[in-house]
């Protein structure tokens, strides 16, 4: 199969934008996307469409341009835009077209996510009595990892500031204010051991990011970047998730897991290869948790990590860079293109003053969330 590259990619600040639709907020992500690649819309052959709210983002065409060419809408929780960016790189691996774009949008109303569990194959019970909450459901991931391995309250705040700092030289970002690590400990309690200033919040924004057969690439930049792997994952019996009444005594390990060792594969790395990256951080534990399910550190070592500054943007394993969730929040379908995005301007250089030193060559961005879906990519030079 023929390797895919990335051209061009394009995003809008993430926020809230009275006035404007997400398809408004898409179709703008496309055309700095088109600006970044040197193209016109009139020359995408495909395309996949990714939101939360929007029932037809295909519908953003009606801003660019009617050509005719098929551009399919998708679904799929927190990976939504890991689902999009997988299905276009595949339609170019398998030869039906050379040039296509992947586009993910949302405008999420403020406060947590809400549905009913019935809606998802659940008993009503389990709404009704308040366990169909995803901040409960992070609190007593992390609350169970944190006993486990030895991880301090601490540490969670250490995430959380260090997002908010490097959220705060981002200027696309949503929250642009550094915050100390106390006053995100002393905020108020959400569900023990997250505070308010540990989570991230729904919002708006979008981002497209635009692909090309491997072996055209240099028609259209100098220097591109290669999608060296891009997969999507969902959970085993046994796994502890959102939408998980009940649980075998025997447990599985998360979709992430399964997803990163796919992408290692297909990539041709490993851990040890990858010189920055963007982890799905929904809460501070997401993060702590995720280093570790992507092969990036052991199981405890976080602890220590994390004190040395080994994520931060100058240690040895940024994580982050531009904020993270915590920083952007998450419009669901744009979210994992911004990482795509952010990996991009890291392995271009260009990523200004969240640069990460010397000359990074592996970027690695995952996403993971409800009801057990995961997605992983990795960009090289």
């Amino acid at each position: 199969m023929d390797d895919v590259a990335i051209i061009g990619v394009g995003r809008t600040p993430f926020g809230r934008f009275p006035g404007q639709t997400a398809i408004q907020l898409g179709a703008q992500a496309v055309r700095a996307a088109l600006t970044d690649a040197g193209l016109e819309w009139k020359q995408i052959q495909f395309g996949f469409a990714g939101s939360f709210e929007v029932d037809n983002p295909d519908a953003v065409i009606n801003f660019l341009g009617l050509t005719g060419i098929p551009i399919t809408d998708v679904y799929n929780g927190c990976a939504t835009a890991a689902s999009a960016l997988t299905q276009a790189a595949n339609t170019i691996r398998l030869g039906e077209y050379d040039l296509g774009i992947a586009v993910g949008m949302d405008k999420h109303p403020t406060g947590a996510f809400a549905s009913y569990s019935e809606e998802y194959g659940l008993p009503a019970w389990y709404g009704e009595t308040g366990l169909f909450l995803t901040p409960k459901f992070f609190a007593m991931k992390i609350q169970r990892y944190m006993y486990d391995h030895g991880i301090s309250p601490r540490t969670l705040a250490k995430v959380a500031a260090k997002n908010y700092r490097n959220g705060s030289i981002s200027p696309l970002a949503f929250r642009r204010t550094p915050m100390s690590e106390e006053k995100i400990l002393t905020s108020r309690m959400v569900n023990d051991p997250l505070t308010q200033y540990m989570f991230c919040s729904p919002d708006e924004g979008a981002a497209a990011v635009i692909l090309c057969r491997a072996s055209v690439a240099h028609r259209y930049t100098s220097k591109p970047i290669y999608l060296k792997a891009s997969v999507v994952r969902t959970r085993k019996l046994g796994a502890f998730e959102v939408h998980s009444p009940w649980l075998p005594l025997q447990r599985a390990d998360a979709p992430t897991v399964f997803a990163s060792r796919a992408a290692y594969e297909m990539a041709g790395l490993g851990p040890d290869d990858v010189d920055v990256a963007q982890l799905q951080d929904t809460d501070a534990g997401a993060e702590v948790i995720h280093l570790a399910e992507n092969g990036l550190c052991k199981d405890g070592e976080q602890e220590r990590l994390y004190a040395e500054g080994a994520t931060e943007i100058g240690g040895s394993i940024p994580v982050n860079t531009d904020g993270g969730l915590i920083a952007n929040g998450e419009p669901i379908g744009a979210s994992g293109l911004r990482q795509v995005y952010e990996l991009t301007q890291q392995l271009r250089g260009t990523a200004g003053d969240r640069q990460v030193p010397g000359t990074p060559r592996v970027g690695y961005g995952q996403l993971y969330g409800a009801p057990g879906t995961a997605g992983v990519a990795i960009l090289s030079t």
